[in-house]
């Protein structure tokens, strides 16, 4: 006798065990049907409690000539974490590269702080704006020493001192990096090597911390050890944070806000963990 193939039992995607998942193209166009539900700007004012620390405003930008975000908006407060979800291809990591200069702005507008820093180059973002963008996986330099690393964080100030001071304070917070300053990086574990990452961003002092999938290809003891310095910084240090986080689960865990994208605008904005109870997000990105 040949046993039936069970029912469906979980869509979606993230975190937890599925029987059948639905495809990226399933995802999209499903997510496409709470697009209808589309957030009001005086909501994202109430989510950021009215301060718009951080602002987009009808923002269509992309890369060439290819619109990827389409009149998107955004606010989040100072000390906020702000955390983007979204099918493939919804513009995420598009909304991070537009934020630090990345794109090509076709209409729009970004500021920091009331300041416009819309057609800012990325260096001028880092050194006049305090913007820091803290790139995915592998981004360190594995033949340099860590101390090497950290220092080229601070390769826009104007005098060498200043970024060793600075290193030196990052080496006093975090043990981890200042017992192995003088080891090349590529002997550090994939927590450690984010760690240096996140640390690099440091140096320059930045109001704004840009994280693109924290977690990717971390063990879960290492996803839980980055999310904590990073709530450290939020919490602690007074950082803006705006993060795109592939385990949506424990991203909108994380942040105090959250926005879920579909084909470039946002289609839902919500507190975390409020985002965290929607059936539709649950069923979507959750996993169940």
């Amino acid at each position: 006798m040949v046993n039936k193939p069970t029912a469906k039992s979980i869509q979606g995607y993230g975190a937890g065990g599925v029987d059948v998942v639905m495809s990226v193209d399933e995802v999209a166009h499903a997510a496409a049907h709470i697009s209808a539900k589309a957030p009001p700007i005086k909501k994202l004012e109430t989510l950021a409690k009215n301060d718009d620390f951080l602002q987009i405003d009808d923002l269509c930008a992309g890369y060439g000539k290819m619109e990827i975000l389409h009149h998107f908006s955004l606010r989040v407060g100072r000390g906020q974490s702000l955390c983007l979800i979204g099918p493939n291809g919804a513009g995420k990591s598009t909304v991070l590269h537009s934020i630090f200069g990345f794109t090509n702005i076709f209409s729009g507008k970004i500021s920091i702080d009331g300041r416009d820093v819309t057609k800012l180059k990325p260096s001028e973002k880092l050194l006049h704006a305090g913007i820091a963008y803290i790139l995915q996986d592998k981004s360190v330099f594995p033949q340099m020493s860590v101390e090497e690393n950290l220092l080229m964080g601070g390769f826009l100030k104007q005098r060498p001192k200043e970024a060793k001071r600075a290193a030196e304070r990052i080496f006093d917070r975090y043990t981890r990096l200042a017992d192995r300053r003088h080891q090349p990086a590529g002997v550090l574990s994939g927590g450690e090597r984010r760690l240096l990452e996140i640390s690099r961003a440091l140096v320059m002092s930045p109001k704004v911390l840009l994280v693109d999938e924290p977690s990717i290809g971390l063990e879960p003891r290492f996803i839980d050890m980055v999310f904590g310095i990073l709530e450290d910084l939020q919490k602690n240090e007074g950082k803006t944070i705006i993060m795109v986080e592939q385990n949506a689960k424990k991203g909108l865990d994380f942040a105090d806000i959250g926005y879920v994208l579909v084909s470039g605008a946002t289609s839902l904005a919500d507190k975390g963990n409020r985002l965290l109870k929607n059936p539709d997000v649950g069923r979507l990105f959750l996993g169940g």
